[in-house]
């Protein structure tokens, strides 16, 4: 198996899923695409995760690569039917290169807040072995307010209607942060744009608190990351898991 990322922005890679591609020596490439790195041929890949950035979907007069970034997500959803899996921006850039529809959320999403599966999501094979609520990270202020046709939703939470979502049988995305790891928080809060939001939400100081609600529940989030890891590896073609 061979995976292919889309980046928007350094910081936000796979986090805590590098070690655990590595432990499966599974080999992945990871294309900067904010930084003008080109889309490879798809050829030699058999699954495309896609991350998160500070960007919008929308952004296309300020970052014109978003356009064939979402011509590729669709080809490869679509037309390739391989496996697919978005993480908060990738989330919404499955939806909207797919004909859904994201704006902006009344107010942020950001802390370690709750999320509830649907019955749909208990049922997704994504989520098997997971718990129907959980704690994750959010920080995010624009969601998924209409996803696209067919598209079936397998998580909520009182802010956010669409935390994740299937379309067809090989795309999922996910709104909340399942890739954090111990570092996420503190190198998220020196992205300017980050930064500003966190304290608009919660006020001074609020990285600092918010990265000592999550130290208890490290071991937690892992093993949401490791469920889901190995779910995933189970719908790509040719994964020894």
């Amino acid at each position: 198996m061979k995976l292919l990322v889309f980046q928007h922005i350094e910081c936000e890679h796979p986090g805590v899923f590098r070690t655990l591609l590595d432990k499966a020596e599974i080999q992945w490439d990871a294309v900067e695409l904010d930084a003008g790195e080109p889309i490879p041929d798809f050829g030699a890949y058999d699954a495309l995760w896609v991350m998160g950035g500070p960007m919008d979907v929308w952004d296309e007069d300020e970052c014109p690569w978003l356009v064939p970034e979402k011509a590729a997500i669709r080809h490869w959803v679509c037309d390739l039917k391989k496996p697919y899996l978005g993480f908060c921006l990738g989330h919404q850039l499955l939806a909207d290169a797919l004909g859904g529809v994201c704006s902006p959320q009344t107010e942020p999403e950001i802390g370690i807040l709750g999320v509830e599966l649907t019955v749909d999501g208990r049922a997704d094979p994504l989520f098997a072995g997971i718990a129907p609520q959980i704690q994750c990270l959010q920080w995010h202020s624009v969601e998924v307010k209409i996803p696209p046709e067919g598209a079936r939703v397998l998580a909520s939470s009182d802010a956010c209607s669409c935390q994740a979502m299937r379309v067809g049988d090989n795309a999922w995305g996910i709104q909340f942060h399942v890739e954090l790891q111990e570092s996420t928080i503190p190198e998220w809060g020196q992205i300017p744009a980050y930064s500003e939001a966190l304290d608009q939400t919660l006020g001074p100081d609020s990285l600092e608190r918010m990265q000592a609600q999550a130290e208890p529940l490290f071991a937690e989030f892992q093993n949401v990351s490791q469920i889901l890891f190995n779910n995933f590896l189970n719908h790509v073609p040719g994964s020894t898991n």
